[in-house]
């Protein structure tokens, strides 16, 4: 074997003994084997040339180098090999900037799955907040309609009822006759209809979550446990209700009329999935729902300790689109005439008020579970007062008490100066907040402010109430409302201090509601 001075040189060999052994065990041995078997293959087969690559280790600077090498394989005339001529080169720079580019490569593709992960998850976020901007305008563009509605059918209802009271009293003063009898009927079949109206009404407004909440500390074990019988006569015998509850349930800050409405809602959505009898189950329990959680859901929650109330029927169950519309107002899949489709709206609408979260599970034929996550109390517990019954005869004026009366609708204003008027009051009235003002500010006697909320002419039943107050310390105000909005309520809540009588009221609620106020 002869070899040049520069491939003893490339090798780092300053001595060669010409040895085919030598040389190879230059060779790195990773690549030896494989080397080996490359030339022996080549001379068994009679190949005229073989191209190879292989690594080296130079003795001289215990470097690694990248060797290419380009044989020409010559034979006798009986085809045995007689001499290898070639040429090897150094292409370790070669090798290097390949591995550069390969790994730059790599580091890039790698740096567009990562941006391509980041896009993906930006568009995820950016898809979840145009969803729940959308379903938050649509929300709150119902309810801004909703909203208007329940204050001008409220006016309207007032009016209404209290027309029908006062053709009731009227009624008790004449003998008894066939035209008396059936004025009474009609009287008692329009009341019930007006209160039909008022029902939908305020469901409207639980929607909207414009109805002032009353919150108390709530043991919702036990409110469950004082409507089963309520429950049961309400689903009838073909549908067994059992409840589950958890030990050491918490309490919960929340209205306990409202919540006994959502859970009878629900109760009655439930039997009337379930045509052909079936079982409902009201389970309670604590809860905790994580960042990771409420992150995902369309509505603002915030992460936290909950109880929970879950109501699960063993009905027909409804679709995921169904699902999707369930807590829609007016959006039902019953017959038309069996269903207003204020129901479940109602109870979303409460729940969210109420910083609460709502969640439907469903499958067509595997019934539905609904659960309701109301936030846990974390204060010391407080007394509940029972509310106060109505006095069998309507409390009157005590001496020369007198009541300023500022509503902007006419019908509505002389219905209550009037019913003011037949308890023993003397009254004042305003159309707006302006004008009652002109009147706080002048020396009429006045006792007592009561003041719609919400009135047009820039000054709202509120600012009449600060302003007068300021003029007059002693001042008491009762407020009326249809549509609270913001005036006197805090996040669903009434203010400190106020007292509030909501539209449409009786008769006998206004004149207990003026006399406790009074009495204060």
């Amino acid at each position: 074997m002869r070899l040049s001075e520069r491939f003893l040189a490339l090798y780092g060999l300053a001595q060669f003994d010409g040895r085919y052994d030598t040389w190879l065990a230059c060779i790195f041995r990773e690549d030896r084997i494989r080397i080996s078997h490359l030339i022996e293959t080549a001379l068994s087969e009679g190949a005229g040339e073989f191209h190879c690559e292989f690594r080296i280790s130079r003795g001289t600077d215990q470097g690694v180098v990248w060797i290419e090498a380009r044989n020409l394989i010559f034979y006798d005339a009986n085809g045995r090999a007689l001499r290898v001529v070639g040429v090897n080169v150094d292409v370790t720079e070669q090798k290097r900037a390949i591995v550069q580019l390969r790994a730059f490569t790599e580091t890039l593709e790698e740096r567009v799955r990562e941006r391509t992960r980041e896009l993906e998850i930006e568009f995820a976020a950016r898809h979840k907040a145009e969803e729940s901007l959308r379903q938050t305008q649509k929300m709150e563009t119902v309810g801004q309609l909703t909203g208007g509605i329940a204050h001008d059918f409220n006016n309207l209802l007032t009016v209404v009822l209290g027309g029908l009271e006062v053709i009731g009293r009227q009624l008790s003063h004449l003998p008894e006759s066939p035209p008396v009898a059936r004025i009474r009927k009609a009287r008692e079949m329009s009341v019930q209809g007006a209160r039909r109206a008022a029902a939908l009404v305020h469901r409207l407004m639980a929607f909207s979550r414009q109805q002032p909440l009353t919150p108390t500390v709530v043991d919702a074990d036990k409110l469950v446990g004082n409507i089963c019988e309520l429950l049961r006569r309400t689903l009838g015998e073909t549908i067994a209700l059992q409840t589950v509850s958890a030990a050491g349930l918490w309490s919960c800050d929340v209205d306990a009329n409202q919540l006994e409405n959502a859970i009878v809602n629900l109760a009655v959505n439930a039997r009337d999935a379930m045509p052909q009898g079936g079982k409902l189950i009201i389970e309670m329990a604590n809860c905790h729902l994580d960042k990771d959680y409420v992150s995902k859901l369309t509505d603002p929650v915030l992460p936290g300790q909950y109880v929970m109330v879950a109501v699960t029927d063993t009905g027909t169950g409804m679709s995921r689109a169904t699902a999707e519309r369930a807590f829609e107002p007016f959006f039902t899949t019953k017959d038309v005439g069996k269903g207003t489709g204020l129901g479940l709206s109602q109870v979303y609408g409460f729940v969210r008020q109420s910083s609460g979260h709502i969640r439907i599970y469903s499958e067509i034929g595997e019934g539905t579970t609904i659960r309701i996550y109301l936030p846990r109390y974390l204060g010391d517990a407080r007394p509940v007062a029972p509310p106060a019954a109505l006095p069998a005869e309507a409390p009157r004026a005590v001496g020369d008490e007198c009541v300023l009366v500022v509503e902007d609708d006419v019908g509505l204003r002389g219905h209550a100066t009037e019913t003011l008027r037949e308890l023993g009051y003397r009254v004042l009235e305003a159309s707006n907040g302006s004008e009652a003002l002109q009147i706080v500010s002048g020396d009429a006697a006045i006792d007592l402010l009561f003041t719609d909320v919400v009135m047009p002419g820039g000054v709202n039943g509120r600012q009449l109430a600060d302003e007068a107050a300021r003029k007059r310390p002693d001042l008491k105000v009762l407020f009326t409302t249809g549509y609270a909005r913001n005036a006197i309520v805090e996040h669903g809540r009434l203010d400190a201090g106020i007292s509030l009588i909501t539209k449409p009221y009786s008769f006998h609620e206004l004149a207990a509601k003026v006399r406790e106020r009074l009495d204060l």
